[in-house]
């Protein structure tokens, strides 16, 4: 038994689908052989050379050793992780059916395997920082070994998928039959993203030091960074809103917000962003932000599109995508308490 790490495209673009339909695909565009037939690896690379003529053998190679495995080496009761593009959140399913090759499928969904979601929507913030290394890796299909990663996520399951603590990680770590776990591997090469990897360290440490109510002064600074003006309520009930905002001169006029931040890490349902709307019209605001640092349930974003002139919502990476825009502009208070680097790098080609 083994865990894989899949992807849903490189921004997500395909996540509802592999949940809602409970599949994995292969996401190769124009890729429509069955790959069943193939007899050896270098008949796949062979494949993929007449496939895509003008990628260099380097990346094909990559390419290949992502797909043999989905095609011949996935077995049905394997685990799959799923990391949301979307959302802080991590789904966890089981493989329950053989490869499947369907000629008449969209592109590029030609190539699937039917997978129980068994593990929803759980916070990343649940998985020891280990694992979260492990799945930060660029690959889009991956075996993840590192760690003794299946061991201790079979034993997250058993207990609801609370988060992991230290003595459980300690206990499942090392060898197992023998065999070195403190690896990760597709039985080729494998690197980590280290864009993903910077960004957990900013996450752990606004985790650390923007607790509960602090979470809202950061989002009132990143407001008033972007030229708000802002009134922010103080700890306890709210009343409906955590901050109002408003580009009008002190305040008066322009455009107002009414803003609701939630700094937990479970996702946000439809009616806790329902009672936003309803505190907009008690404000008299126009507008809404709705702040989930655990980001908001699978359906909301689709079901808040009427909303889409009014409300706002900010998950996690929307909120650090505001905050790394306007950082320069924080006060040095909160600079101290959150320093953040710029740092330049070359971009890799996908390789």
């Amino acid at each position: 038994m083994e865990l894989w790490l899949t992807r849903a495209g490189s921004h997500g673009e395909y996540e509802q689908k592999f949940l809602d339909e409970g599949r994995v695909f292969l996401t190769w565009d124009g890729l429509n052989q069955d790959l069943s037939t193939l007899k050896s690896r270098e008949v796949l690379l062979d494949l993929l050379e007449n496939n895509y003529p003008n990628e260099k053998l380097k990346r094909l190679q990559n390419h290949s050793s992502q797909i043999w495995p989905f095609a011949k080496t996935m077995q049905v009761g394997d685990w799959v992780v799923l990391p949301s593009k979307k959302q802080p959140v991590i789904y966890v399913g089981e493989i329950t059916s053989e490869y499947r090759h369907d000629k008449n499928a969209a592109n590029p969904f030609y190539h699937s395997r039917k997978v129980k979601w068994f593990g929803q929507e759980i916070p990343r913030s649940n998985f020891g920082q280990d694992l979260l290394y492990s799945f930060g890796a660029f690959m889009t299909i991956c075996r993840v070994r590192r760690n003794n990663a299946l061991e201790r996520l079979k034993s997250m399951s058993k207990n609801g998928w609370q988060p992991e603590n230290v003595k459980s990680a300690v206990q499942h770590s090392g060898q197992v039959n023998g065999t070195d776990v403190n690896d990760v591997s597709n039985d080729d090469s494998f690197e980590f993203n280290l864009v993903d990897l910077a960004k957990q360290q900013v996450v752990n440490l606004i985790e650390q030091k923007f607790k509960g109510h602090e979470l809202t002064r950061l989002v009132a600074a990143v407001l008033k960074a972007k030229g708000y003006s802002i009134w922010q309520s103080p700890e306890g009930a709210d009343g409906g809103a955590d901050i109002l905002a408003s580009n009008g001169m002190m305040g008066f006029g322009g455009q107002s917000i009414c803003v609701e931040v939630k700094s937990g890490s479970g996702t946000v349902d439809r009616p806790t962003v329902d009672k936003l709307l309803g505190a907009m019209s008690k404000f008299n605001a126009e507008q809404g932000l709705f702040v989930s640092w655990g980001g908001f349930k699978q359906n909301v974003q689709k079901d808040m599109a009427s909303s889409f002139f009014r409300l706002r919502l900010w998950s996690q990476d929307d909120f650090l995508e505001e905050l790394f825009a306007v950082y320069d502009k924080l006060e040095d208070e909160l600079k101290a308490q959150l320093p953040l680097k710029r740092v330049w790098s070359v971009v890799l080609a996908d390789d």
